[in-house]
């Protein structure tokens, strides 16, 4: 099957009513989730809502996946991986604890491994899977850690000691020199008398989207390759139903013109990069519950059933397949995405842990530190710029100036560091803004830093956001525009004369001061032209969300402005 082909035989699954089951078959449930990034709390705005629905939170969550279970016994509940990192408050405060506990709780049973479970590091990632107290912060909530009650999964990870910081190395209890998988590949579940293959698969360019001290020590393999090699290791085991987590993951290409919006059951001209992928996948894996690229889909893609449940808990995908007694094949498979609504009764076991949780967060989130006149969102225009980005990058480049003696020329912040919108309240002149909602708009504590570049490095920044699979457009501070051209060739995407910094035109040959993450400085999200500037005369400015939640209290109400930075030509 051809790319091009493969990218139009899809075919939208649902299940209305179960089939009954047979001597013959026996009628196994998966409830997958993916990219739960701890919202454990009912969020607003994007990230608590899909399909014109209020949904998700961990309580409603939970009431979801218990009735949904009550409807199969034999059901087995997986993630797709990045259950924790990138969190609201409530729960990156407490390095996450509360979401693996609440997930417990929840029933997840396998998880792959996604990209933000390493945020903290490899070995911090270990504590938190067999438990213990922060080593820093100890047992915040007064009661004991005692890790997942579910095991990760990651074929494609080679952790080698000699690589690695021997402190950390130290840390996670690791013996011995030699390299070693990460964790396990795979597991099997015995499922009515019928047995499953779980492989657990992360994206292979991990490195270039997280902070690089992370994953010192750790290499990533390619995904299709590893994936196959788990799967002949199940076939010699006689495990013939197999099911791939993979924290990897496509985009529609298009809205549902009858919906008005993306169908979350549909798979209209998905990313051809993914299709490839999943194409080079062996034809026997029979199921990809897919993630990280945080939208919703349900398709099949050469003959392989293949899901996606959005991010934050607000969707839940059900899977059902028939599995054949007499030698385990899979004979039958389809699936729906199942939306979290909150019109169902709370879970009291997760309204207990949160309640456990909840003094502590409020204390320092609930504190008012601005306002907003209208909702700043994560919605872009046609060329990618968005209300809450102008005003992320507004307000780095007021705290470079600030501290590096005004010498700043321009920000920039990558569109994936931006996490959570603020909405305001309907009919109100102003809405108050809290510490906790600006923690969550950028909650990974990366570190602003100014550094000289000069305008040739910047102009190739420019053309790195179009990369070979994803675009991922920068959001950038007043005074710096730009257009750009997305039909012509890479590397020529960029209109040089279009390049203003300050309304003067762009000099190849000038250094100019660029602040922006650590996680940019260090090549993150493709950006390698930045990974190559002199460390030289950099300046340190601050963590992100105290400099946001100082940006919002000198300036507030805060208000959205025209979207005019970037221009898309066509």
């Amino acid at each position: 099957m051809t790319l091009a082909s493969a990218a139009v035989v899809v075919a939208v699954t649902a299940v209305v009513q179960r089939a009954p089951q047979t001597g013959g078959t026996v009628d196994v449930q998966l409830l997958a989730i993916n990219d739960f990034h701890g919202a454990v709390e009912a969020a607003s705005g994007g990230t608590g809502r899909i399909a014109d629905t209020d949904a998700g939170g961990i309580e409603y969550l939970a009431t979801h996946l218990q009735r949904l279970r009550a409807t199969n016994p034999n059901t087995v509940t997986v993630s797709a991986g990045d259950n924790a990192g990138a969190s609201p408050l409530l729960s990156s405060l407490f390095h996450d604890e509360p979401t693996i506990e609440a997930l417990n709780l929840a029933g997840l049973e396998i998880s792959a491994l996604g990209n933000h479970d390493l945020d903290e590091g490899w070995w911090e990632f270990y504590r938190m899977q067999k438990g213990g107290c922060h080593p820093v912060d100890g047992c915040q909530d007064g009661t004991p850690y005692t890790g997942t009650a579910f095991p990760y999964l990651a074929a494609n990870v080679v952790l080698d000691p000699r690589r690695a910081d021997p402190e950390k190395v130290t840390l996670a209890g690791i013996e011995g020199q030699h390299p070693r998988p990460l964790l396990p590949g795979w597991t099997v579940r015995e499922v009515g008398g019928v047995r499953v293959g779980f492989i657990g698969i992360i994206l292979q360019e991990t490195p270039g989207v997280i902070v690089p001290s992370a994953v010192q020590g750790l290499t990533f393999l390619p995904e299709a390759d590893s994936a196959n090699a788990a799967a002949r290791a199940l076939l010699e085991q006689g495990v013939r139903a197999i099911v791939v987590l993979l924290h990897e993951g496509g985009q529609q290409g298009g809205f549902d013109p009858e919906l008005g919006r993306v169908d979350i059951n549909g798979c209209r001209d998905m990313s051809p990069f993914f299709v490839d992928l999943v194409n080079r996948m062996s034809d026997d894996i029979d199921v990809v519950v897919s993630g990280h690229s945080h939208q919703a889909y349900d398709c099949t893609i050469d003959g392989k059933l293949v899901t996606s449940a959005a991010s934050a808990g607000r969707l839940v995908t059900d899977v059902d397949l028939q599995v054949r007694r007499s030698d385990g094949e899979v004979v039958a498979k389809s699936a729906r995405n199942v939306i979290v609504s909150r019109d169902v009764a709370k879970d009291p076991a997760q309204t207990a842990l949160l309640a456990r949780y909840r003094p502590r967060a409020d204390a320092v989130g609930n504190r008012v530190v601005g306002s907003i006149t209208a909702s700043l969102t994560r919605a872009s225009n046609e060329a990618g710029e968005f209300s809450l980005g102008d005003v992320v990058a507004d307000a780095f480049l007021e705290a470079a100036r600030n501290t590096s003696g005004g010498q700043a020329d321009l920000a920039i912040w990558n569109p994936g560091g931006i996490r959570a919108d603020l909405v305001a309240t309907p009919r109100s002149a102003t809405t108050p803004v809290t510490y906790a909602q600006l923690f969550s708009v950028t909650p990974f504590g990366n570190e602003l830093i100014v550094k000289s570049i000069r305008g040739t490095t910047l102009l190739r920044m420019l053309e790195e956001q179009f990369g070979e699979e994803r675009v991922r457009i920068m959001q950038i501070s007043d005074g710096f525009t730009y257009a750009y051209d997305a039909s012509r060739p890479r590397g020529q995407r960029i209109d040089r004369a279009s390049v203003r910094i300050g309304g003067a035109p762009l000099d190849p040959a000038r250094e100019y001061w660029l602040a922006t993450s650590n996680f940019l400085w260090d090549s993150g999200d493709g950006m390698t032209a930045l990974g190559q500037a002199s460390a030289a005369a950099s300046v340190v400015v601050g963590v992100d969300y105290e400099l946001l939640v100082a940006h919002f209290s000198r300036h507030s109400p805060i208000r959205s402005g025209p979207l005019n930075r970037i221009r898309r030509v066509r």
